[in-house]
């Protein structure tokens, strides 16, 4: 209701003889205070009311493996490169990757990168910093992702750092709303991994996220950019269910030590052409190796449709036989042979 329908119902009100515009003037001044008073009074309640349906993210978020835990948990195959849309360059860089290169003492104690960190282990804890006379929030704070990067999305409208500014773990990250979603941008980020096999980020890397709450499930959908390994955007969703009773790892400093005794300068990886682990997937799974290099055209349902008339499922399943099933305590399942980690040694499966 604005200022000329309030004015408007008085006026009208004095055609009818209870407000006098002339002949009363005492009546008439008494009726214009009334109707300010409403008019300040509707103002002040409608600048108060919230805009976007903004949603309280505050408190444990437990992760939830569903989806994609063979990777998410003991990791992917080495040269499972499928359902990326990545370019040459980034393929040469997973061939490259050998895997304990991590245990490097200056690598120890790095974090997951940014486009990669909430589809890792997170147990996640949320809090908002407010600002002390609005109670709006200034920043979201997500903390719990592995290596303790806290991520910060800051809410104030602030302007982003110079191209030129220092590039972190964490990236740069601003948000907004829109409707009951907090969409957020990041850039600013170090150089880092899209997949735990050696699929690349660059520090030209950007994302977006789309952080969405329905009831007790908090669902992040990220899309990743990438000028330099991708050449389309990256997008996949990570789900955590509410906890406030799930266990949060304090903040603990790291020390690098010595795990392996390594000549000077020694960096461990293959060169072009000898890592002996890129059949690895199509070994185990029978998918065929142009599938399993991945590219833009291995993300979408067609594809699949174009391969299903080539595909021959192997005679047995020789890892992550038993799907989600296999890291529950309610035990397996009668006629899977699984460990703890769904591999089953080919020696002793029955499947």
């Amino acid at each position: 209701m604005g200022s000329a329908t309030v004015f408007g119902a008085v006026v009208n009100d004095g055609e009818k003889g209870s407000i006098m515009i002339s002949g009363n003037t005492a009546k008439y001044s008494r009726a214009l205070r009334t109707a300010g008073t409403i008019v300040l009074a509707l103002s002040v309640s409608v600048t108060n009311v919230p805009l976007v349906a903004e949603v309280d993210f505050s408190g444990q978020w437990a992760p939830r493996y569903h989806e994609d835990w063979q990777e998410r948990l003991p990791g992917p195959y080495v040269s499972d490169y499928s359902g990326m849309p990545i370019n040459a360059a980034a393929r040469a860089k997973g061939d490259a990757w050998e895997e304990s290169v991590v245990t490097e003492p200056e690598r120890q104690c790095v974090p997951h990168p940014f486009p990669y960190n909430l589809h890792g282990p997170a147990n996640l804890r949320i809090w908002p910093e407010e600002n002390p006379n609005t109670g709006q929030p200034l920043a979201w704070k997500m903390w719990g992702t592995f290596g303790r990067a806290t991520h910060t999305v800051w809410m104030d409208g602030r302007p982003r750092p110079s191209k030129y500014a220092m590039n972190t773990w964490e990236g740069f990250t601003t948000g907004h709303w829109e409707g009951d979603t907090l969409v957020t941008f990041t850039d600013h980020v170090k150089v880092g991994y899209l997949r735990r096999n050696g699929i690349p980020t660059s520090d030209q890397t950007t994302v977006t996220e789309h952080w969405m709450r329905h009831g007790d499930v908090l669902t992040v959908n990220v899309i990743v950019y990438d000028p330099i390994y991708l050449t389309e955007p990256y997008i996949r969703t990570t789900d955590f269910q509410y906890d406030p009773a799930q266990p949060v790892a304090l903040p603990q400093p790291c020390e690098p030590v010595i795990e392996i005794l390594r000549p000077p300068g020694a960096v461990p990886h293959f060169l072009p052409g000898t890592n002996p682990s890129l059949d690895e997937l199509t070994h185990m799974t029978n998918i065929m190796p142009e599938a399993a290099r991945g590219g833009a055209e291995t993300m979408y349902p067609e594809y699949r449709k174009k391969l299903k008339e080539k595909y021959v499922a192997p005679e047995k399943c020789e890892r992550f036989c038993c799907g989600w099933v296999a890291p529950l305590p309610n035990g397996i399942p009668p006629g899977l042979n699984c460990n703890e980690y769904g591999f089953v040694p080919p020696a002793t499966n029955k499947q």
